[in-house]
């Protein structure tokens, strides 16, 4: 899809807007939070491609047969290989080697790792972005205003339990809405 076509369908059909002026750096990592429904993908991939940049994400690669499986990959999604097929290598080291073997990607993920609520977010964020020596940005879905953007960057420190608190503050001194509001939740030491 056209950048042009994403944006038109983004604001003048869904009525959403997005932050402009998108990182144009080789490598990085962007959290979509909050995520409680697949809408945020849909919302997501259409903001980064009306800034032509697309954002790749890996999804289970059961799911990449015909047709459904070349509409992921136009979409930028990679397959994820499961364990028995990769010799155990995890999620987690298949995204690090799509740092590897690209120039230029930006990688999505969402730290909750589910739609479901759940208090204790994925530590994978900061796995990769250490481990890929990526700039983790703090992408956000807010259905409130009805506004998309790549936030900031979070810088990380080696305390992984720490950033990870700080990382959830951030997001609920943000104030940003989800979808499903109930689904969106935080550690219990989130103040």
């Amino acid at each position: 899809m056209k950048a042009s076509t994403a944006k038109f369908i983004l604001n003048k059909v869904l009525g959403w807007k997005g932050q402009e002026n998108f990182p144009k750096e080789g490598k990085s990592l962007m959290l979509g939070v909050p995520h409680t429904s697949v809408w945020d993908f849909v919302i997501a991939d259409l903001y980064a491609t009306s800034q032509g940049e697309p954002i790749h994400i890996l999804i289970k690669d059961k799911f990449f047969f015909w047709p459904v499986g070349p509409i992921l990959r136009k979409w930028g999604a990679i397959p994820l290989k499961s364990d028995s097929k990769t010799g155990g290598t995890s999620a987690l080291m298949q995204m690090i080697e799509a740092y590897n073997t690209h120039d230029n990607i930006i990688m999505g993920i969402a730290p909750e790792g589910t739609r479901k609520p759940v208090k204790r977010w994925k530590t994978g964020c900061f796995v990769i972005a250490k481990k890929a020596n990526v700039t983790l940005y703090t992408g956000f879905i807010d259905w409130g205003r009805k506004y998309v953007g790549y936030g900031e960057v979070f810088t990380l420190t080696d305390d992984m339990h720490a950033d990870m608190i700080r990382l959830q503050q951030h997001y609920k001194d943000s104030g940003v809405q989800a979808k499903y509001p109930k689904q969106f939740v935080f550690d219990d030491e989130v103040k």
